[in-house]
């Protein structure tokens, strides 16, 4: 039996003209485009059609744009008769995706989430000084290992494990020194590669304490629905649908590790998912459900001739 998941992605699947197709083919995008800039009092779809990649790269743009590139991805999905309760037995989003995921199964309002997301990434660039925070890639090394060279690098200053993407490819966060320590210890140890990643502040660290507590505040202003279907939480990797623990759990989020593979691993798992849709710009999370799990087909939807072959599978 055909069971889908719809994943959501995370930064590093911006790239300039992301959504402008869409934009130019389906009504449905465009308003949630007009939705987006209205929400923030800018106009975003311009950076995200046609801006400067320094620009959309900027967390505060990039975590909202990305949010809207999904959500229009749904809607001209809905236009075309598919409906995520009917369709989707799980919703998961990789870090800020998560929100995508929220709005997308109906717990969180479009403008809200637009909000939100552009309050995640100015609290998550103010919570550490440019250059005091780096993230590395460590490749081809195992969790419980990179656990260890995190440790070992660390010296008294912050090394957390931030990601874990799939099998082979985790990402650490922290304190400049200690990431670029982390990096040399892989290499030592055998990693595939070790690399700092062009970030522009340490995710998913210790570091970013102070905003997840700005995140507290800002979700408690919200109102939060039960989604429509389950979310599988990126620091549970397990579904959620209570509102007051997923505020919760959106908080944690900042700090916490981004639990991707146990993530995938239990919707094709206990969940049962045979289908993963990843709904919005790139391919990241497709290319990574087929390492976690190569027996799961995954698809990506972010052109106009994804989205109408997808509806057309799904209706046939």
């Amino acid at each position: 039996m055909t069971r889908y998941a719809f994943t959501f992605p995370g930064q590093g699947s911006q790239a300039v003209g992301m959504g402008k197709d869409l934009a130019s083919s389906f009504p449905e995008a465009r308003a949630v485009f007009q939705e987006v800039d209205e929400a923030l009092n800018q106009r975003l779809s311009a950076i995200m059609f046609e801006g400067s990649d320094d620009i959309l790269r900027l967390t505060e743009n990039a975590q909202p744009a990305l949010m809207a590139v999904s959500l229009a991805v749904l809607r001209v999905l809905e236009s075309r008769g598919v409906r995520l309760a009917d369709h989707a037995a799980f919703v998961a989003g990789h870090s800020l995706g998560e929100y995508s995921a929220l709005c997308a199964a109906g717990a969180l309002s479009v403008p809200d989430t637009a909000r939100l997301l552009k309050t995640r990434g100015q609290a998550m660039q103010k919570a550490v000084p440019v250059g005091h925070g780096a993230m590395a890639a460590l490749l081809g090394l195992d969790l419980e290992t990179t656990r260890a060279i995190a440790h070992e690098a660390g010296q008294g200053e912050i090394c957390d494990v931030a990601n874990d993407n799939a099998p082979g490819q985790v990402v650490v966060s922290g304190a400049t020194g200690a990431i670029e320590r982390a990096v040399e210890i892989a290499k030592a140890r055998g990693a595939k590669r070790a690399l700092l990643l062009p970030v522009s502040a340490p995710f998913h660290c210790a570091l970013m304490q102070p905003a997840a507590d700005a995140m507290r505040e800002a979700l408690a202003e919200v109102q939060l629905q039960a989604p429509v279907v389950p979310l599988v939480a990126n620091v549970l990797a397990a579904p959620i649908s209570d509102p007051v623990q997923i505020r919760q759990r959106l908080v944690e989020q900042v700090t916490g590790v981004v639990r991707w593979t146990e993530s995938v691993t239990w919707l094709t798992g206990e969940g049962g998912v045979t289908h993963l849709a990843e709904l919005g710009s790139g391919k990241v999370l497709t290319g990574l459900a087929k390492r976690i799990n190569p027996e799961a087909t995954a698809v990506a939807l972010n052109s106009p001739a994804d989205i109408e072959a997808f509806a057309a599978t799904l209706s046939a």
